[in-house]
């Protein structure tokens, strides 16, 4: 048997709210690590996000979300994979607990998460979901798959401002955080094949130089840097791994479409809270999703209110 696991984040470019890196893992049959889970799987899982097809929707997050239609598409996507793997989470809290327990003891630093939780699911039926994982279950099992880990990392926004600060690159944290997840994925898979697939971001061919400082130990060789995939191959006594960066990965691995939408998904309960706090203190106030334009907006409109509070802007701005 091999291991599989695509490797996707979510809030990158915002200047509110956290990045989460998310990562999903499958166990196939170790000469079927490169199928195409949307065949395999199609009896359960669509590629597609039409509204009429009642398969579960496994696509790229945006494709999935939008502050109009609300949360519940995504969110039924999010928690079947979560039941398939075995965890039915009551609140945001109880998901963070079995993803990054790590988490619970930072958001005391943040007024607008220290006493937030909301009760999940927030916009989605529980029967429906539990029909959906059943589904998926069925088929997994007919075809020999396993949903084995779900992995989470966020970084919250002071967090982030100071690693950000450091590396001077936030696509060098961005990449820390992902290789975090590598990291936990190869702890977790031991001497079994593992197949990690990675959303690539920006123009960037090369990792071989942070692959070989985040594993040292391990033997490296290059299988190719081009502009659309980079590979390599990881050896360390019986384990081999092969890690992947590739362009549109949402559109072509199916793990790495559903590890999107975890992030997407933990980061919008996120947001929850974030705009419940500064609601609380700003009448009339509208809710922002964080990206730049409107977050600028966001900033302006609660001035006021983080000066009464005498707000470390640090903590709630991202740097970069």
């Amino acid at each position: 048997m091999a291991i599989i696991v695509g490797i996707d984040e979510a809030g990158y470019g915002p200047v509110l709210g956290p990045l989460v890196v998310s990562g999903v893992a499958m166990r196939v049959a170790d000469d079927e690590p490169t199928g195409c889970l949307w065949t395999r799987l199609q009896h359960s899982v669509t590629r597609t996000a039409s509204r009429r097809d009642l398969r579960l929707p496994i696509v790229d997050s945006k494709k999935l979300y939008n502050r109009k239609a609300g949360l519940g598409r995504l969110e039924r996507s999010a928690l079947t994979a979560l039941k398939v793997w075995g965890q039915t989470p009551r609140s945001l809290r109880n998901l963070l607990e079995s993803l990054c327990p790590h988490l619970l003891e930072q958001l005391g630093a943040y007024p607008w998460y220290r006493d937030f939780d909301v009760d999940l699911p927030v916009a989605q039926d529980v029967a429906q979901v539990a029909t959906q994982a059943n589904a998926l279950t069925r088929d997994c099992r007919d075809h020999g798959i396993e949903l084995t880990r779900v992995y989470c990392e966020p970084l919250l926004e002071g967090h982030f401002n100071r690693l950000v600060n450091t590396t001077r690159n936030k696509a060098v944290v961005l990449l820390g955080l992902v290789l975090r997840v590598v990291n936990r994925a190869m702890n977790a898979a031991g001497d079994q094949p593992l197949y990690v697939c990675i959303d690539r971001h920006g123009g960037r061919a090369h990792y071989a130089s942070q692959l070989m400082t985040a594993f040292d130990g391990h033997d490296l060789q290059i299988l190719e840097e081009s502009p659309a995939r980079s590979a390599y191959a990881l050896r360390r006594r019986q384990a081999h791994v092969r890690v992947e960066f590739v362009t549109s990965g949402e559109d072509r691995h199916l793990l790495v479409a559903l590890a999107s939408i975890v992030s997407k998904y933990i980061r919008e309960l996120f947001m929850i809270g974030l705009n419940r706090y500064w609601q609380q203190r700003v009448q009339g106030l509208r809710p922002t999703a964080g990206y730049y334009r409107d977050g600028q907006r966001f900033l302006a409109d609660i001035a006021g209110a983080m000066d009464e509070d005498r707000m470390n802007r640090g903590l709630l701005v991202r740097a970069r």
